[in-house]
């Protein structure tokens, strides 16, 4: 090998205990299959599946569509602050294996109101393990509340009313579900309203729509950050402007092969993205249905790509000059960076 490894070994040892921040994690798709079992059984909710088994021969999608019918499905088995408590914690363990220092998650309320289930029942949940991890790993951490785009924006104002008591735990909001026929245009007023709260704003663009939906989330809802990203390279002027702007894009590899936005990890856009010096990051998405958390995803696309020494470590620093961390929070984790390649 070369690029500053002496072998492929060498490189995964490398990438897994490199420090780094994670962008780009909905919560919900973070519920492996036997945590949903055992949901299940301590909810008496019927699942369609006869064992853990099933369930994973289910993760084979042709769509976005098609992966998101089952996470809503899955979604159907969490009832009770526990639930998120134990979701989010699994979740936070798997991180901090991966040698994650500081996370910004996403949770979709809407899927959870429409069941029935208390907004204060999820941020309340999620927001304790987020605490508990802070005390136990040092993880820091973001909350970030996703709109889902397949339902109206009225809908999400209702929901931006429900989280008015909970801002002090919700740093910003977030768009995502079904992209195609949901441009960000149509959430317009509704993120000028969370702005106005001082919330931080992004928004999933450019993963199956087109160029035009990254300039809608940057124009229009005024995005800090852009989730995804990858048909952005489909307009070289949209990526120069990205560049310019140092717009920085939470890139979900593992999620882009599953989801067939890419055919093969060889010909994911991220090394693409790197020479053209667009600001992205690697992030896991939803990874008990993807195949990986964010190591794996580093590790897949640095095989495939042949990931360089440098590129990797842009990547890490990426993770946190990107983050909603504060300016001396961010020199922290950029000196942990440093301090591992002086080791």
């Amino acid at each position: 090998m070369h690029d500053g490894f002496a072998s492929a070994d060498d490189r995964a040892t490398f990438i897994a205990a490199l420090p780094k921040a994670e962008l780009h994690l909905h919560i919900e798709g973070s519920l492996e299959p036997e945590l949903m079992f055992e949901l299940a059984q301590r909810n008496n909710v019927a699942i369609p599946f006869a064992n853990v088994e099933e369930v994973r021969a289910a993760y084979a999608f042709s769509n976005l569509q098609d992966f998101l019918d089952i996470y809503y499905q899955g979604m159907g088995v969490l009832h009770t602050e526990q639930d998120f408590f134990d979701l989010t914690t699994a979740y936070l363990a798997r991180a901090h294996a991966d040698a994650v220092r500081h996370v910004e998650i996403f949770f979709d309320p809407q899927g959870h109101t429409e069941r029935g289930i208390a907004f204060a029942t999820v941020v309340l949940g999620i927001s304790r393990a987020l605490d508990d991890a802070l005390a136990r790993y040092g993880i820091t951490s973001k909350l970030i509340m996703c709109f889902l785009r397949h339902l109206s924006e009225a809908e999400a104002d209702a929901t931006l009313d429900e989280a008015l008591p909970y801002l002090g735990r919700i740093d910003g909001v977030g768009l995502d579900s079904s992209e195609v026929g949901h441009p960000p245009s149509k959430f317009e007023r509704v993120f000028a309203r969370a702005r106005s709260l001082d919330l931080k704003i992004v928004a999933h663009a450019g993963e199956e729509g087109p160029p035009a939906y990254v300039y809608e989330a940057l124009d229009l809802l005024k995005v800090d950050r852009i989730d995804h990203g990858n048909r952005s390279l489909e307009d070289p002027a949209l990526v120069a402007r990205l560049a310019a702007a140092g717009m920085t894009l939470t890139v979900c590899p593992l999620s882009n092969l599953k989801l067939c936005v890419v055919d093969d990890m060889a010909a994911h856009p991220l090394k693409i993205m790197l020479s053209a010096r667009l600001h992205a990051t690697v992030n896991s998405d939803d990874p008990s249905y993807f195949g990986g958390y964010v190591n794996a995803n580093y590790q897949a696309v640095a095989d495939a790509l042949d990931l360089s020494k440098a590129e990797l470590l842009t990547l890490a620093r990426n993770s946190f000059t990107g983050s909603f961390l504060d300016d001396a929070a961010k020199a922290k984790q950029l000196a942990t960076i440093d301090a591992y390649t002086q080791r």
